[in-house]
């Protein structure tokens, strides 16, 4: 008996789509041993529909036989594309050629529907009149105008006069009168509305006072700033506050550069922000204790466990004078070392937080 894969394919070529020669192994009583599929290949079936039609559409406009011609050539060449072979692999080679056709013009089609209207920055302007604090970040991504509108500083004082109250209290450097400046504008309007908006001022009450996130987040900080202040308050003893101002490491791209919308030069001072990607480290001890200082040295471990007293708190710094590189082993030894025992609070503050001690621009 002969084998199966002897049997015997015909090949469909793109000189037999006109109505010269339409075999009879292409309909759908053929011989089985012929044609292995049993019915009519699509790219058959498709190529003669299309001369019906056109056919058709001739007889009806007594058109000129040249157009009969032309438009045959046309669809044998549009069936060239999808013609079968005898051999397999030619034919799943061809195939995959046809699918990755299709789906490039199916991605060329939606980017041409894409395009959309391109409304002025005037309507982006007025509509953003009625967007809510926590939106703004989604308003900003709609388009590049939107993303303009956030960069004014129509926007921020907009912002900030919607959610005024007389009656709410408010630092001196938040009052109306601050914000007529545009130097830091967006920083002042985002921390007034932690004072103003109530859904921000849930968020802050919801926020624990250490996060456990602490030790990652201030890992290879470098400390700008370090004070100590006396605190006096219903105790008979006063209290110590030990504060360090961290900068958070600054993340690279893997290409090496980041890319990002260049800022309107003439909004460059209501985006400026000398506290950005600031943290305050406040710990607040029943003694003071001697530190040395540590201005301009990295953070590279920080510690909290239980004090000797069993009542407290013991807080344990380790500064280096460089970052500790990714995947080295984090040494105990060397570096400069502040222990603060006994603690009794312990809070981290972002640069938003109603809390976080005022600079001189913002």
């Amino acid at each position: 008996m002969p084998k199966k894969g002897n049997r015997k394919r015909l090949k469909f070529k793109a000189g037999d789509v006109c109505s010269e020669s339409v075999t009879v192994a292409d309909y759908a009583d053929a011989d089985p041993a012929v044609v292995k599929s049993g019915r009519v290949k699509k790219a058959v079936a498709n190529a003669v529909e299309k001369e019906v039609k056109f056919l058709c559409g001739l007889e009806a406009s007594q058109g000129a036989v040249e157009e009969v011609l032309s438009s045959a050539a046309n669809v044998k060449a549009d069936a060239l594309e999808s013609s079968d072979d005898l051999d397999p692999g030619e034919d799943a080679e061809s195939e995959t050629k046809v699918a990755r056709k299709k789906k490039n013009k199916r991605r060329k089609e939606s980017s041409e529907s894409s395009d959309g209207q391109d409304y002025p920055v005037d309507i982006w302007l007025v509509l953003s009149s009625y967007i809510r604090p926590e939106d703004v970040c989604i308003f900003a991504l709609i388009c590049r105008n939107a993303w303009t509108v956030t960069c004014t500083a129509a926007f921020w004082t907009r912002l900030y006069r919607r959610h005024y109250r007389i009656d709410a209290y408010l630092p001196f450097r938040l009052q109306p009168d601050s914000i007529g400046k545009m130097q830091c504008l967006r920083a002042r309007v985002i921390r007034s509305l932690f004072h103003l908006y109530e859904p921000f001022d849930l968020r802050v009450s919801k926020i624990p006072a250490l996060p456990e996130s602490t030790p990652t987040a201030l890992f290879n900080s470098k400390c700008l700033l370090f004070w100590v202040r006396k605190v006096i308050g219903t105790r008979p003893d006063a209290l110590w506050e030990f504060n360090f101002k961290f900068l958070k490491q600054q993340v690279h791209s893997k290409n090496g550069c980041a890319k990002s919308l260049q800022m309107p030069r003439q909004y460059i001072d209501v985006h400026a922000n000398p506290d950005s990607d600031c943290y305050i480290l406040q710990v607040t001890t029943l003694n003071f204790i001697f530190t040395p200082v540590v201005m301009g040295m990295t953070l590279t471990l920080f510690t909290i466990n239980v004090s000797t007293d069993m009542r407290h708190h013991r807080v344990r710094l380790l500064f280096q004078d460089s970052p500790l590189q990714r995947g080295k082993k984090r040494g105990d030894q060397g570096g400069t070392q502040v222990v603060l025992d006994p603690v009794q609070s312990v809070r981290l503050m972002d640069w938003w937080h109603p809390q976080y001690p005022s600079s001189p621009y913002t």
